[in-house]
């Protein structure tokens, strides 16, 4: 079966293998306090040009989050997402368990807009009911939708105004950099959040995201919290290797800009088989209408999501990684043509 439904299915890249192998005998003092660590904190900072923030290594997005979360709020602090954010719909009530209350603004393509920020932010007007802190925003969305730079520059200037923090989810950071539209640029990151992550699991590490946090004033003790919530790994310089990996020679662009050439590569041969879009893709996230019958005729020889089923067709989501090639596209191309034409002739 070809695989489309997610971006993590890999083990690992082959050079982000070839840099665990290549230092599979050295020796490592733990939690992170060795010189890959450093090594790969001081390339992430000289990319971003991050050289006041905090840089951290965790292993997955919904650890990430919730650590990060729960450390920059107060108990009665919330924060603020779009419907389909994923800390709202995809971690299992994570943040909640920590005590924080999601507040959730409807999405019809992933992004929240400023205004919709100061309404919520008005609306809660006393200590009877929870105090929103915090902005919580993915770049590209669930729906692999891109923030514009005026968006996010637009966004941050009404956190500031209205003491609220921003903070962003990468796990796909690297599709949304090397994006054709995209018009942000890694320092852009650091001028307008307080905190974000850089994805390495969906793209090409085995495991490990970096949580760069911004603002001062909330670097303070965030490895009590990791260490708190069972994160802060012993074997910390397995991360500090893989980003190396990564950025040392800008890998991590490379296998992002890949993925998005097979992005492109399957979005154009929709379009010629005239598939309908759920919604206009950016990034490697493809959302495509499809009769039920076509849904169950390519379930045996294609791995996709179904994202949301509706009386006569199923929003499907498709995905594309590193390890896909163009004839592998074809293949599954192929397949979804001849899934359409036998829906046709029943």
């Amino acid at each position: 079966m070809i695989n489309l439904q997610n971006d993590y299915c890999g083990i690992a890249h082959p050079k982000v293998l070839e840099k665990l192998l290549a230092n599979q005998n050295e020796t490592y003092i733990g939690y992170g306090k060795d010189e890959k660590t450093a090594e790969a904190i001081k390339l992430i900072k000289n990319k971003f040009n991050a050289k006041s923030s905090y840089i951290t290594f965790l292993a997955g997005g919904t650890i990430t989050n919730k650590i990060a979360i729960a450390h920059f709020l107060k108990p009665y602090e919330a924060v603020i997402c779009a419907t389909t954010g994923h800390i709202n719909v995809h971690e299992t009530g994570a943040i909640e368990e920590t005590g924080h209350k999601i507040l959730t603004i409807n999405s019809y393509d992933g992004k929240i807009k400023k205004d919709e920020i100061v309404k919520i932010y008005n609306m809660h007007t006393d200590e009877h009911m929870v105090k929103p802190k915090m902005v919580y925003i993915s770049n590209p969305t669930e729906y692999g939708t891109l923030y514009t730079l005026l968006e996010l520059k637009g966004i941050y200037e009404v956190c500031q105004k209205l003491g609220l923090y921003l903070y962003l989810d990468g796990a796909r950071l690297g599709v949304s950099l090397t994006a054709d539209t995209n018009d942000i640029s890694p320092s852009d990151y650091v001028l307008y959040t307080d905190a974000f992550y850089i994805g390495g699991v969906k793209n090409g590490l085995l495991m490990g995201e970096a949580l760069v946090i911004n603002n001062k004033a909330l670097q303070k003790d965030i490895r009590y919290a990791i260490k708190q919530n069972g994160a802060l790994s012993a074997k910390g310089f397995v991360n500090g290797l893989q980003f190396c990996a990564l950025f040392e020679d800008d890998l991590f662009f490379e296998i992002a800009r890949y993925i998005n050439v097979m992005a492109s590569l399957l979005v154009e041969g929709l379009k010629k088989l005239k598939v309908s879009f759920f919604i206009p893709p950016q990034t490697n996230q493809i959302f495509i209408n499809l009769p039920h019958n076509v849904v169950e005729s390519l379930k045996t020889k294609i791995k996709f999501t179904i994202w949301e089923e509706n009386p006569t067709f199923s929003i499907v989501r498709l995905v594309t990684h590193y390890l896909l090639n163009e004839d592998l596209i074809n293949e599954a191309l192929l397949m979804i043509e001849e899934a359409l034409k036998n829906n046709e002739n029943r």
